[in-house]
This record gives structure tokens, sequence and C-alpha cells, in this order.
């Protein structure tokens, strides 16, 4: 049985956007889906937020799917850094290597060291077979070209939505449809 972590994003919760339509959706199927809640989610920390992807994961394996939102999607890279098994593989939503428009001094301290800390993409492409990532033309957070760029030297496949902004709906079809694929 395929085993499916969906990882929030900040400021946000298990029961926040598509995650709940995905999660039944997925358990409609006949898969096992885990939504955990996060850690301190609105100060989110690397090292919390990998610790607690790491123990809901527990020992991965090619059964293993990881699903990011956000910020969830650069916790699911900093906790496949951690490992040397290979999973089944990821899909990223709304993912980034960079934000624009963050509106608070506070915003921009909280995700100082998620930007400018380092990613080892050799490492995730050694345990990531495949991945897929779904990216919005007009992402609140802007920088679309250049988070696009930065997963396209990881990612098997990028399927951009069209004014889908940070794809925050509750039902968003494609990333149903790119989560089956994976699975394949």
């Amino acid at each position: 049985m395929k085993r499916i972590i969906i990882v929030h994003g900040w400021s946000g919760s298990p029961d926040d956007n598509w995650l709940p339509w995905l999660n039944v959706e997925l358990e409609k199927l006949g898969h096992e889906v885990i939504v955990p809640s996060m850690p301190d989610t609105d100060s989110p920390v690397i090292e919390k937020w990998v610790s607690k992807l790491a123990e809901v994961v527990g020992t991965p394996d090619a059964e293993t799917y990881l699903i990011g939102h956000s910020i969830g999607c650069q916790t699911i890279m900093r906790y496949l850094e951690t490992i040397n098994t290979p999973i089944g593989g990821a899909l990223f939503v709304a993912g980034w290597f960079n934000l624009e428009n963050l509106e608070t001094d506070e915003e921009k301290r909280l995700a100082e060291p998620w930007i400018k800390t380092p990613i080892d993409i050799n490492k995730i492409k050694s345990v990531l077979p495949k991945s897929t990532l779904v990216i919005s033309d007009n992402d609140d957070y802007g920088a679309f070209e250049e988070n696009k760029q930065k997963f396209s030297d990881f990612v098997t496949k990028t399927v951009v939505l069209h004014q889908a902004e940070h794809i925050v709906d509750l039902v968003v079809p494609e990333i149903l449809t790119e989560t089956i694929l994976l699975l394949q």
C-alpha cells in the first residue's frame, strides 16, 4: 500500500485549502494518507518542521510519497537531504526557493532561513526518482520564473496553472490528477 504524507503550508493546518479534499480522494483510491499538523505553524523553523516530517515518515521506502504546499515543499526538500533510501516520489504544490511580496518584517525574518539556507539538489535527486511541480503563473509570492527554473533542476515534470495564485482553492483537480500519475 502506498503511503502518502501531505505537508501543509506556513500558518496552515491539515484542514486548509485542498488538503482535506485530496486526503479523501486518495483514501477512496485505497491509499494510506497522513496529514500532520506541523509545529509552530505561524513561526516555522526548518529544524522543527524537518524533524516532525521525519517522525511522521518513520522509515522511508519506495512506497512513501510526499506532497507539500508552499513551505511544505521546502520541508520535503530539506527532509530528503537527510535520508539515504529513495522514496516513491513527491508532488510540490506552489513550491518556492524565493519569496517576494512579504508584507511584514516578521514574515521576512521568518522566511530568511528558508530562502538563504542552501538546498543540496544532487542529494535530493539521489533519493527522489520522480516528482512533479504544480505552480501558478501568478503566485501571490512572485518569483515564478526563478522558482520554476530552480525546481527544473530536479523535478521530472512541471505543471503550470494559469491564474491560480498560491493554489489555495478547496478543490484543485490538477493536484489529484498529478498525484495519481506520480503513484503509477
